[in-house]
């Protein structure tokens, strides 16, 4: 892999992950959540890492997408301090928004 690759790749990251943050603090806040901006980094860096995984050990199908899931929303949960219906609110809040920039910005349509 070329220098610029990997500096490409590293700055798309650093976007994708600066958009995401941004979605979950503000739908976080229309939903009524207090945190600031850092839970919602938080959130987002979580997730990254909890998709990574499940991905990387069970592949892209829908097994996978639905552990992934559980875990994000767990993670959702915990550092929001909310029950799972609100946890589960927030996401799918969280991915319709995502969906929709990603009609503006589809190079950041990848899981959160």
């Amino acid at each position: 892999m070329h220098m610029a690759d990997i500096l490409g790749t590293a700055i798309g990251f650093l976007i994708a992950l600066l958009v995401s943050t941004i979605i979950i603090w503000l739908v976080a806040k229309l939903t009524g959540e207090k945190e600031g901006i850092g839970t919602a980094f938080l959130v987002a860096i979580i997730g990254t890492i909890i998709y990574t995984i499940v991905y990387y050990l069970l592949g892209n199908g829908i097994l996978a997408a639905v552990i992934a899931g559980v875990f994000w929303l767990l993670a959702l949960k915990a550092l929001y301090k909310i029950g799972w219906l609100k946890a589960l609110l927030i996401a799918i809040l969280i991915w319709v928004v995502t969906a929709i920039v990603g009609w503006f910005l589809p190079t950041l349509t990848g899981p959160l």
